[in-house]
């Protein structure tokens, strides 16, 4: 058969390892689409820089518009949501197929790029958006189609999990585990969208996309990031035989009226050392889905890096391919459930609280009392004495360190609760507050 055409936006890490395993593994490549894989060009900003990889100069190019309209497929790895989105909505207007690893963009206009996708009767493929290497995407749009998904939780920020892997296993300050994770080339130096949640929650809105047949945007995800996260809240958290991860969580639910709907969070959270997500370390990232036929499913692996993303990008482009040469195209995007994304203050959930209180008698009745009024059960009280040292010797034993985890609540009431704890007399200051994921 003729070549397909393949041209590549973007030659950064990800970009430089597509192309090269496009070019050294070509005839593998051909053998497994049935067709030759052709790199018709390379669309750069700047010429004439090293790129790492071993390729004709004259495939190089500053027109990205020009490159999209000759080729049958794509592949899009700048990033960004601008030129990406219009790139991308050019080259399928031209009969291109595309795989894109953008997920800012997904989550933001994911809508559509996949109706300019099934007006033109083309591919749109992003396995490489959500956890790198990890094959989840696919399973979820295919694999499970048949069943119901009920949640999906997942570790799926690779710096975060450094991060918080550090203050667990070396008793690092957040600032320095970062710093150490920016010297290793996991975060970024400014590394904003990574600790704040941004990242996160852009995958979290595609994952719930596809688990709940539901068109899911980053702005319906609620979203915190690790940053207050203190070395008192790990080791309370280990107090309780549990971990500290950054968790995007997406689950199925039922509202206040009975209707079904879905709720979609990210956010530091405890969860217990048994639970298959507590042992992912280092950059690592891992999904799991709970499932009605099938149960419990754990995807584990790299979720970043050159080779990785570079490995899922190719899974698509040769799905695409294959299809190309078929003549037919995948799956389309399916939203057909539509469901409502409930807000934060509906989703059922547990909390971990750190007061510093007086230390006299009757404290803790004042306490369980703002608990009772607003509806919330309390499954356990730790009480310590201040070892603040912001503190002399003579406030330090006038002060006491409570922490109160609580059983499982609506949001709206911990943290109407939590507000009312702040209000009292007898507490100087709420000092954390955590969410808590399963038994601990």
């Amino acid at each position: 058969m003729e070549p397909l055409k393949v041209g590549l936006l973007g030659c950064g890490v990800v970009g430089t390892e597509v192309a090269r395993l496009l070019t050294e593994q070509s005839e593998e490549f051909a053998r497994r689409v049935g067709a030759p894989l052709q790199l018709a060009g390379v669309a750069v900003r700047r010429l004439g820089r090293a790129r790492g990889v071993d390729l004709d100069p004259g495939l190089f190019t500053t027109d990205s518009g020009a490159l999209v309209d000759r080729c049958d497929i794509v592949i899009e790895v700048i990033g960004g949501i601008e030129p990406a989105r219009t790139l991308i909505q050019r080259a399928m207007n031209s009969g291109a197929s595309v795989v894109t690893a953008n997920k800012a963009l997904l989550a933001e206009d994911g809508e559509s790029l996949f109706r300019t996708a099934d007006q033109n009767g083309v591919d749109l493929y992003y396995e490489a958006a959500v956890a790198g290497a990890i094959p989840i995407l696919r399973p979820l749009k295919e694999s499970l189609v048949g069943d119901t998904v009920h949640r999906v939780l997942g570790i799926v920020n690779g710096t975060t999990n450094y991060v918080l892997d550090r203050m667990h296993s070396s008793g690092m300050g957040f600032s320095e585990a970062v710093a150490q994770a920016q010297s290793l080339g996991y975060a970024e130096a400014d590394p904003t969208a990574d600790v704040e949640g941004f990242d996160a929650a852009a995958k979290a809105a595609i994952l719930a996309s596809l688990a709940f047949h539901t068109r899911v945007t980053a702005a319906d995800v609620h979203r915190e990031g690790i940053t207050e996260v203190t070395a008192a809240d790990i080791a309370s958290a280990e107090r309780m035989r549990a971990v500290v991860k950054l968790l995007a969580i997406c689950d199925r639910t039922v509202g206040p009226d009975g209707t079904p709907g879905v709720s979609v969070r990210v956010h530091p959270a405890m969860i217990p050392q048994n639970h298959p997500l507590a042992g992912v370390r280092d950059a690592y990232n891992a999904v799991f889905v709970q499932s009605q036929a099938a149960g419990e499913l754990m995807f584990y692996g790299k979720g970043a890096g050159g080779a990785p993303t570079a490995s899922a990008v190719l899974g698509d482009v040769v799905t695409v391919a294959r299809n190309k040469v078929a003549g037919r195209r995948g799956p389309a995007d399916s939203v057909h459930a539509g469901l409502p994304v409930r807000p934060m203050g509906e989703v059922i959930t547990r909390y971990h609280i750190s007061l510093d209180v007086l230390d006299r008698p009757g404290v803790l009745a004042t306490v369980a009392g703002a608990f009772a009024e607003h509806g919330v059960s309390i499954e356990t009280v730790r009480q310590h004495q201040h070892q603040s040292r912001q503190f002399d010797d003579e406030t330090a034993a006038q002060r006491a360190c409570l922490v109160v985890v609580t059983h499982a609540a609506t949001d709206a009431a911990l943290s109407s609760t939590v507000e009312a704890l702040a209000h009292l007399d007898s507490v100087h200051a709420v000092e954390s507050v955590m969410r808590v994921e399963g038994d601990t």
